[in-house]
């Protein structure tokens, strides 16, 4: 009883007494006890300053929760001091205090009013907050709405501050958490900050650094304006390249701008997305020029390639010399080895995704260039300034001369070969929280080494995204869209013979893609993808009133494929993350009546020594239910694509990969992977297959097993007077034909390399900067010789002579190696110029090496084997491109 008494005496003393429920009451009391009971009795901080020199404070006070500072301020007032609110802060302030804004009817028309009483109240966010200012602290959030919990979720967009077009990759960091994000393809963040006084701090390639001053109440948005970064030549800067490999918790990644792109010097000067991607460890091509590509021993149509969403099923123009992409719409390209998103499937090798910048928000800007052998135009501005964009651009080709310049005896001089491509975008956002795109993409090609044969082709694309934020922890992306593809043949060497044969792929897909931020350490990301498939594998019409031939078709495929996915990433502290991912997909052939259906596992990890070294594993699981039908290692205008049905089951792959990562001296990036995969169910075609206008192609084509191993090295340099890459992998890649057969038609059965194992690969890739405005680049290739079956004998059967090859690919053609050159001139940095010119001359194998793309074989004098090396490019191509912008 005794200690009861004595608690309520000091509870009494140290505490202000209620005189009703809900009500302080102070009589005389200094300012430590007043900052006590305010503390005590509601949500706000106070401070104060009290020199000695001062009579000490005494004030009398009553308040309740609704009167309290303005009680407060008038009991101060009769002291000789002022009350300063600044959201959930106090000031005790002696005299008059300050102002935090003007007073009403400052700016009225009446010289001689009396200003009113100083007032003090928060600040609040708008709707369209953007960041302008590197000194001003930004109000997040609504400081009159009581919020729970010390983190707030924070959201927006990070726009470049000359064009306002949206930054990717760009790395967001809370400074007081070290949590960190990367904006996606549109710019867009979420992350989790501190509730209460606090910083961002932004980092990009090419990017200033720039810090952002927060005061967080509760959730909210805020866009983040930045300025593009003029480098000095010896200035040291840190890449947040480097910083998203030691983050993220994906391998096997690649992420390339094109502004890297246009210095890395390709054949007659063209940018290039796909050869800027053969420049990267892991990725190979069967040979010079070649239509596709492999990624760590996967076949070319073991490729997904996207743009803006839509699928890509040939991405090459002019027999493999230019890609289907136009430079100057791209954005950004990224391809995927391993560590593959659960939001991608139908493939079982790698994912390449190339996204279109959105257009110039600020003002109408352009380009036109000129090449040796293509013309190029892109326009792009605002509708509605700030909220409706469009950019448009355009290629074309006048390449009929280059043939024109070839041998008379050659059999192509008067061939023509021509394309063109249209990519569009429009996006329009709809408020802070809402934004929809839409995007068209055609191509086509046509082709002709003679008169009599012509070969055409063509991709047409359109997709429709609809992004919005539809909670401050959720976000949605919507996109539905058509893809298209088709060939065609045309013969009329002879009248009687004449024939037109096409081939055609469509596709329509929707896809939903949820984001969820569930604390600051915890994202989880879910949704499902949906693809309608319809293809005419083959149709023959005679060409001509006098041909014979009769007219044929091959029964239409039609098909679905859905998926549901599901990925959890977990930050269980700074060092250590983890990224698991099911999906599971659902594939039913409808003329087939034939439904094939399974999982697809992802995980990866990423553990963080310190901010210089991290080590990554990963694990994934690939389903691929469309199969490329080619006779050819590459892509090529006339292959075919046939869907899994009762007889050809679904391809099916998984690799494992680990991989340690560095960065050391500031600047510079190093990272050394190595990856296991096996495949299954993959296509190889008897000797002799027929595959155009095959009705029952299953009899000709045989399942094989395959497997690839191997190591990659890079070091690069992303930024400064000197940059680039070096890179080296090891790899191999065997085939073997499956199933248990008493007769094997390929090797016995036994194993052998794929036409693309190509075991060492170098590749260097450097850009050097004498000024802003010059520089020179260099590109070195190095490739082992790809595999090729050859003729080892020669015997007599039936009084002919007979040719007994070796096993399948058991020999290689002479290595490949290949110097390029460039240099090029950058736009003029004075900005009162309405042009500006960029010039790149270039020299392409500048050593002239006669690199051979393949060998073939013929007799002479009746037993006489003879071979020959063809080459695609033999001697140094030199070229010019000039391209003007305004």
């Amino acid at each position: 009883m005794k200690k009861l008494i004595i608690i309520t005496l000091l509870l009494c003393v140290l505490t202000p007494s209620f005189a009703q429920i809900g009500e302080v009451t102070l009589t005389q009391v200094g300012l430590d006890s007043l900052k006590k009971a305010v503390e005590h009795n509601s949500d706000f901080k106070l401070y104060y300053v009290e020199s000695k020199n001062d009579e000490p404070v005494k004030v009398s006070v009553s308040w309740n929760r609704t009167n309290m500072v303005a009680n407060l301020s008038q009991a101060l007032s009769r002291a000789g001091y002022s009350l300063l609110q600044l959201d959930h802060t106090l000031y005790v302030l002696k005299g008059t205090g300050i102002m935090t804004r003007l007073p009403d009817r400052y700016f009225s028309s009446s010289v001689d009013q009396e200003l009113d009483p100083i007032h003090y109240s928060s600040l609040s966010s708008s709707d369209n907050q953007e960041t302008g200012s590197a000194n001003k602290i930004y109000t997040i959030g609504d400081p009159k709405v009581r919020f729970t919990g010390n983190r707030a979720v924070l959201s927006g967009y990070v726009k470049s501050l000359s064009s306002r077009e949206p930054v990717t990759d760009a790395n967001v960091m809370a400074v007081a958490t070290g949590a960190n994000v990367f904006t996606d393809q549109h710019g867009f963040y979420k992350i989790a900050v501190p509730v209460g006084k606090t910083e961002l701090l932004l980092r990009g390639y090419g990017l200033e650094e720039t810090p952002v001053k927060l005061e967080v109440f509760s959730d909210g948005t805020l866009d983040i304006v930045v300025k593009e970064k003029i480098y000095s030549l010896n200035t040291v800067t840190v890449s947040a390249e480097a910083n998203q490999h030691r983050r993220s918790t994906f391998m096997g990644v690649e992420k390339i701008t094109i502004s890297r792109i246009k210095h890395i010097p390709t054949a007659f000067g063209e940018a290039d997305v796909i050869k800027v991607m053969l420049n990267l460890p892991g990725v190979k091509t069967v040979g010079e020029s070649a239509g596709g590509f492999n990624v760590r021993g996967g076949a070319t149509d073991q490729n997904l390639i996207l743009f803006n969403e839509g699928t890509i099923y040939n991405p090459m123009h002019l027999f493999g010399l230019f890609s289907a992409f136009n430079p100057d719409v791209v954005n950004d390209i990224e391809l995927y080895k391993s560590s593959i998103p659960t939001k991608y499937g139908g493939r079982i090798s790698s994912v390449l995704e190339v996204n279109s910048r959105q257009g110039n928000s600020q003002k109408i800007t352009g380009s036109a260039g000129i090449g040796l052998l293509t013309g190029k135009l892109h326009l792009e501005g605002p509708i509605i300034k700030e909220r409706t964009n469009f950019i448009l651009g355009a290629r074309t080709t006048y390449s009929n001369w280059i043939l024109g310049l070839l041998p008379k005896n050659s059999g192509y001089r008067n061939g023509s070969a021509t394309f063109h491509d249209v990519t569009g975008g429009v996006s329009h956002k709809i408020n802070q929280s809402n934004t929809i795109y839409l995007y068209g993409y055609y191509s086509g090609d046509s082709f002709s080494f003679s008169k009599d044969t012509t070969y055409s082709y063509n991709n047409l694309n359109l997709a429709l995204k609809w992004r919005s934020i539809f909670s401050a922890k959720h976000n949605l992306t919507f996109t539905a869209g058509y893809d298209r593809y088709r060939h065609h043949v045309e013969e009329v060497a002879f009248a009687k013979s004449a024939y037109s044969m096409s081939f055609g792929l469509e596709q329509f897909f929707v896809k939903a893609n949820f984001d969820w931020l569930v604390s600051e350490k915890h994202t989880v990301s879910y949704g499902i993808n949906s693809v309608f498939y319809q293809i005419a594998p083959g149709e023959i019409v005679p060409q001509g009133s006098s041909s014979l031939i009769l007219p044929d078709r091959v029964e239409q495929e039609r098909a679905s494929e859905s998926a549901l996915f599901v990925s959890d990433k977990w930050n269980f502290s700074d060092h250590l993350s983890i990224d698991l991912g099911l999906r599971y997909t659902l594939f039913a052939s409808l003329e087939a009546a034939k439904n094939y259906h399974g999982p697809e596992g992802r995980i990866s990890a990423r553990y963080l020594f310190d901010n210089n070294v991290t080590v990554k594993a990963g694990f994934n699981m690939m389903r691929q239910h469309i199969h490329m039908l080619s006779n050819t290692a590459t892509i090529s205008p006339i292959d075919i694509w046939k869907l899994s049905d009762a007889h050809i089951v679904p391809q099916t792959g998984w690799q494992a990969a680990a991989g340690i990562y560095r960065t050391f001296f500031g600047q510079w990036e190093a990272s050394l992977e190595g990856y296991y995969k096996e495949m299954a169910h993959y296509l190889d075609y008897k000797s002799g297959a027929v595959l155009n206008m095959n009705k029952h192609i299953e009899e000709d084509v045989l399942e094989t097993q395959g497997r690839a191993y191997g190591v990659e090295l890079m070091v690069k340099k992303p930024s400064g007077k000197l940059n680039g890459w070096f890179a080296y992998s090891y790899s191999k890649t065997m085939l073997r034909e499956s199933g248990k057969k008493e007769f094997y038609e390929i090797n016995s059965g036994k194993w052998y390399p794929a036409a693309y194992d190509k075991p060492h690969d170098v590749k260097v890739v450097l850009n050097y900067k004498f000024t802003q405005r010059y520089s020179i680049s260099a590109n070195v290739d190095y490739a082992s010789g790809r595999p090729v079956t050859v003729p080892v004998e020669i015997y007599n059967y039936f009084n002919g002579y007979r040719l007994a090859y070796s096993g399948r690919n058991q020999y290689r053609i002479p290595d490949y190696f290949r110097l390029d050159v460039a240099f090029n001139i950058e736009p003029s940095h004075n900005l009162k110029l309405w042009t500006h010119s960029v010039i790149t001359f270039g020299v392409y194998n500048i050593t002239g090496r006669k690199n051979a793309f393949s060998v073939y074989y013929t007799t002479n004098d009746g037993n006489k084997i003879q071979g020959y090396k063809l080459s695609i490019f033999g001697a140094p191509i030199p070229y010019i491109n000039y391209t003007i912008k305004f």
